[in-house]
C-alpha cells in the first residue's frame, strides 16, 4: 500500500502576509474562487457571499456525494449567506465592500450595475475598493454579453485545436483549464492593484478579467507564427513543433516514459544512452532543425530502445546517464512518489464529513511568509452572524433577516 501523505492540521489563528486584506467574494463556480483561494491562502480574509438557498453552485459538483472542488477550492474562505435578490441583501453587501479591499464578481457584464452596485456605486463608498470583473469574454466588445464557460473559451481560443493529434477531433482539457489560468493571473493582477492603493494611498480600480484572454496567453506564439508562415499548424499529439526528440514512449511494461532532449547536449546524450551515438552525426539529426523535421525517424530507434524494456530498467538506464526522462504518471503513482510526498505536495487534513481529506499543499512556497491552512471549507453562512455582527446587526434582526430569506445562518 502507498505510504499515505502527511497530516496537516488547520490553525485558525495562523496569520498569513495578506493578513488585513479583506475580500468579498461574489463569484460562483472556478474562476473567481480560484482569484480567492490564492489570496485566501496567504492570509487574506476571504468572505465567500451565497445565496442562502442553495450556495455557491461549486458544491455542487460532488464524488460520491462529496463536494470535493468545493472542500479544495473554498478552504481558508468564510461563508456569509446573502440573498442579492433582495434591497436589504444589497445593501448589506454595499456596507461589506465599504470595509474592504477586494470585491470579486463573475456575473455577466453589466449585471451588477442593473442591481445597483456597479463600479461608481462601489467607490463612492470605498475609493479604494479593487473590483475584479471575471467573464468569458471581457467587459467589452462584440461577445460580452455571451455565456461565457471555459469548454467555450478553450474551443474559440485555439487551445483545443492544437492539442491531440491530427487524424482524431481537437481535445479540450479534462480539468477547468481556462478558469484556473484566469484565476492565477486574476490573483497576480489583484496584488498588483493593490500595490498601487498601497503607494499612491486609496485609488482603487477595476480589473477586467475575461477566461479568453488568458488562455491565449498559453499559446500566443500561434500569432506570430501563423503570420510569419501564413499557415495553420496541425495537431502534432505530444511532439512539439519546436524540438525534438520530444514524446511519450511505450515501454515493455505497457507503462510511458516522457523525453524532452530539447537541447543539443541531451539530445547527444539520449543518443548515447540507447548506443546510437552515430546518430549525432548523421544530417537528419546533427540540430534541432534537423530533428524537428526528421521527427518520426529520429524517434524510431528511441521507440525500439524503450519499446524492449521495462520501465523501471529504461529509468534505472536514463537516470544514469542524466537524459531527460520522466514516467508518466496516474494519480496513484504520483501519490505514491517518493519525492512528492518528501515536499509534502499533498496532504491529508481533517474533515468533519470525511474523517480525513486529501488536498494540494499551499502553492507556491514562500521561505519567510509562507501561506497557512487555516480552516476548512464553510458550510453555507457559516460565518454569516459573525461577519454581520461586525456591522452591528443584532441577534434578533439576524433571526428576521434569516426568517425573511434575505441572509442564511449556519444550522
Amino acid at each position: 500500500m502507498a505510504k499515505k501523505p502527511a497530516k496537516k492540521t488547520f490553525s485558525p489563528s495562523a496569520r498569513g502576509p495578506l493578513n488585513g486584506v479583506r475580500v468579498v467574494d461574489l463569484s460562483r463556480l472556478v474562476a473567481g474562487n480560484a482569484v480567492s483561494s490564492q489570496l485566501a491562502d496567504f492570509g487574506a480574509e476571504v468572505l465567500k457571499i451565497e445565496d442562502p438557498a442553495r450556495g455557491d453552485p461549486l458544491r455542487a459538483w460532488q464524488t460520491k456525494g462529496v463536494s470535493v472542488h468545493w472542500k479544495l477550492y473554498a478552504r481558508n474562505k468564510k461563508s456569509v449567506a446573502l440573498s442579492l435578490r433582495e434591497a436589504k441583501g444589497r445593501e448589506l453587501l454595499l456596507d461589506l465592500a465599504a470595509s474592504s479591499e477586494v470585491l470579486i464578481e463573475n456575473f455577466r457584464p453589466g449585471t451588477l450595475e442593473k442591481i445597483g452596485l456597479g463600479p461608481e456605486i462601489l467607490h463612492a463608498s470605498n475609493p479604494g475598493l479593487v473590483i475584479v470583473r471575471v467573464s468569458g469574454w471581457g467587459q467589452d466588445g462584440p461577445y460580452r454579453d455571451r455565456p461565457g464557460f471555459g469548454t467555450l473559451v478553450e474551443s474559440m481560443s485555439g487551445y483545443a485545436a492544437r492539442t491531440g493529434f491530427p487524424d482524431r477531433e481537437p481535445v479540450l482539457p479534462p480539468t477547468a483549464l481556462a478558469d484556473m489560468v484566469a484565476g492565477l493571473y486574476g490573483a497576480f493582477a489583484v496584488m498588483v492593484a493593490l500595490r498601487r492603493v498601497e503607494v499612491e494611498g486609496g485609488a482603487g480600480q477595476i480589473i477586467d478579467l475575461p477566461l479568453l484572454d488568458p488562455l491565449f496567453s498559453f499559446i500566443a506564439t500561434e500569432a506570430p507564427i501563423y503570420n510569419l508562415t501564413g499557415a495553420i499548424r496541425p495537431r502534432t499529439g505530444s511532439r512539439s513543433e519546436t524540438t525534438s526528440p520530444r514524446n511519450v514512449f511505450k515501454t515493455k511494461d505497457g507503462r510511458y516514459i516522457g523525453i524532452s532532449a530539447s537541447i543539443q547536449a541531451m539530445s547527444e546524450r539520449l543518443f548515447r544512452a540507447i548506443g546510437r551515438a552515430d546518430m549525432i552525426a548523421d544530417p537528419r539529426f546533427h540540430n534541432n532543425t534537423a530533428r524537428v523535421t526528421n521527427a518520426a525517424a529520429c524517434e524510431a530507434p528511441i521507440v525500439e530502445f524503450i519499446g524492449a524494456r521495462t520501465l523501471d530498467e529504461n529509468m534505472a538506464i536514463f537516470e544514469a546517464a542524466e537524459v531527460t526522462a520522466s514516467p508518466v504518471y496516474d494519480i496513484d503513482q504520483f501519490l505514491a512518489d517518493p519525492h512528492v510526498q518528501a515536499r509534502g505536495i499533498v496532504v491529508d487534513v481533517p474533515d468533519a464529513q470525511l474523517g480525513e481529506l486529501t488536498m494540494h499543499n499551499i502553492i507556491p512556497r514562500l521561505a519567510d511568509t509562507p501561506g497557512r491552512l487555516r480552516r476548512p471549507a464553510p458550510e453555507i453562512g457559516e460565518h454569516t452572524a459573525e461577519i454581520l455582527g461586525q456591522l452591528g446587526v443584532g441577534p434578533d434582526d439576524l433571526v428576521a433577516l434569516a426568517r425573511e430569506g434575505i441572509i442564511g445562518l449556519a444550522k
